[in-house]
């Protein structure tokens, strides 16, 4: 039963994952107002300018295209009518060395045949037999986790289903993804690669369940890159929010989420503004809500993130530069010589004297293709999430720019000014742009067996308010934040039309005033 325009919702942040919501909440039929302190839609999907270029500055990977196919069809449209998409043939390009490189290719027989060079048959054959298992796993949780509410051990596997309790026992969330990388490969390199994948989510591979493998094969279903950079993909969604009737409010700093007789009844704006609303979404890491960040009143309706369970940050340096030596590709890891020890420097607070270096060279739109001149760069490094206390004095951060640059000079690659006319973020600055968080970019760590069934769930404590984004459940990246955000919807919209078939002639929420609407931004 379709909503009637008088129920209006209010989405606190224009994320991928408020975004999402919004665009569900809309089709739904309910009059959507999405509130966003900064300029611009994206949230942590964010550009800089470095060097007169505009750049990203947040995720750079693209996968699990299908979650955006279903958004936009879902809304009589298509991603194509918005964004290009370019499909990549190498998935990433590995060195260690500068005689030491592996690339990753969208084809699965051409990186067996890479491995095989690199490593040896039998590593190669170990290759084959991990991507089976990370499919089967991916198989397993698709449709009964990630795509569908939170649950726990006991919920899921009901929903996998009696008769494939089998298949929910192989996805071995028991085991380290690093101990369990170690069935598959005896060239350590190889446990490095794709121990790597701990991190897409802000996780360490010694402390990750072996259940992330099911990245590796997200990665192989295909990664994308999107011409004109990542924001792009943000700004269609708002694009098509924007299309069925969703009004965007720009540098709108929201105080406090209100509460009145017990449930949600909008917000309060920094300069005491009040907008109504029957519900309310909070697209923000849930650990701020915890912290008081939108107000006591709300505080309780989620768990807070205790420091020692934050995932990981990073610094970064966006930069627009010469290179030269290494053939960089659109994604580029240059790892560290001993991965155990990066990350017990993280577990202890300090950058990593040896770190694991990550370049997204975003002129690099096709695998044989270098620019002329000058490219930009994104060089990211992982870091500990504790932007809120003492974090990285000058001098830490001027020795990891000295140490990232003789790494990358001993894998081969020049960049000949280093790193000194860059924008740089730090843990401290990714705080401020989310606030309450120490810089966290992922949430929760998910370290442990249990993590995933910890992390919020779309429907908070507090009737009438619920959470979307990477904090929530089903977890961080884009493709997640967006299912979030779907799922939110969705819990949102089932409560509602419980409310209407018990309460026929209750009208959730206080009094309701349209909000004041922006520009079209389309």
């Amino acid at each position: 039963m379709p909503a009637g325009r008088d129920e209006q919702v209010i989405v606190i942040g224009a994320g991928i994952g408020g975004l999402a919501c919004a665009v569900e909440l809309a089709r739904a039929g309910f009059d959507v107002t999405v509130v966003e302190r900064a300029a611009q839609a994206g949230g942590k999907m964010r550009e800089v300018e470095a060097g007169g270029a505009r750049m990203d500055a947040g995720p750079t990977v693209f996968t699990m295209r299908w979650v955006f196919d279903e958004i936009f069809e879902a809304a009589g449209s298509s991603l194509e009518q918005y964004v290009r998409l370019i499909p990549a043939q190498i998935l990433a390009r590995h060195g260690w060395t500068d005689t030491e490189r592996l690339d990753l290719h969208a084809d699965v027989e051409r990186s067996t045949n890479a491995i095989a060079a690199f490593a040896g048959p039998d590593e190669a054959r170990g290759y084959r037999a991990f991507c089976d298992e990370a499919r089967r796993i991916y198989e397993t949780l698709r449709d009964t986790f990630l795509n569908a509410q939170q649950t726990g051990p006991v919920g899921l596997a009901r929903n996998v289903g009696l008769s494939r309790l089998g298949a929910l026992m192989g996805i071995r969330p028991f085991e380290t993804l690093w101990s369990a990388l170690g069935a598959h490969f005896h060239d350590a390199r190889l446990r490095q690669l794709f121990g790597r994948y701990a991190t897409y989510c802000g996780a360490s591979p010694f402390a990750a369940p072996a259940t992330l493998m099911l990245i590796a094969h997200v990665e192989q279903a295909g990664v994308w890159m999107v011409d004109g950079g990542m924001q792009r993909l943000a700004e269609a969604l708002e694009r098509l929010a924007v299309s069925l009737g969703v009004t965007f409010r720009y540098g709108a700093h929201v105080e406090a989420v209100c509460i009145e007789g017990g449930r949600t009844s909008g917000v309060t704006l920094a300069d005491g503004e009040r907008l109504n609303a029957d519900f309310v979404v909070v697209n923000a890491d849930a650990g701020a809500m915890a912290s008081g960040a939108l107000g006591p009143a709300v505080a309780g309706s989620a768990p807070p993130l205790l420091p020692a369970a934050r995932s990981l940050s990073a610094v970064t340096w966006s930069i627009k530069t010469p290179t030269a030596g290494f053939p960089l590709v659109r994604h580029n890891v240059f790892f560290s010589g001993d991965y155990a020890a990066e990350f017990e420097d993280i577990s202890r607070r300090r950058l990593p004297r040896a770190p694991t270096v990550y370049i997204c060279a975003q002129d690099r739109l096709h695998d044989s293709c270098a620019p002329e001149g000058p490219e930009r760069l994104l060089v990211l490094v992982n870091a500990p999430a504790n932007g809120d206390g003492a974090g990285l004095s000058e001098g830490d951060l001027a020795i990891c720019e000295t140490t990232v640059i003789d790494h990358l000079h001993r894998c081969g690659l020049r960049l000949p000014h280093g790193l000194e006319e860059s924008v740089r973020t730090t843990p401290a600055a990714f705080n401020r742009l989310f606030p309450a968080t120490g810089g966290a970019l992922y949430g929760a760590a998910m370290h442990g067996w249990g993590a995933a069934f910890k992390r919020p769930a779309a429907k908070t404590r507090t009737p009438g308010l619920y959470l979307a984004g990477g904090g929530a459940h089903p977890g961080a990246g884009v493709p997640m934040a967006a299912l979030s955000g779907r799922l939110a919807a969705q819990r949102l919209t089932e409560d509602r039309n419980s409310t209407r078939r018990f309460h026929p002639g209750a009208t959730p929420g206080g009094t309701s005033m349209r909000s004041a609407t922006t520009a079209d931004t389309a």
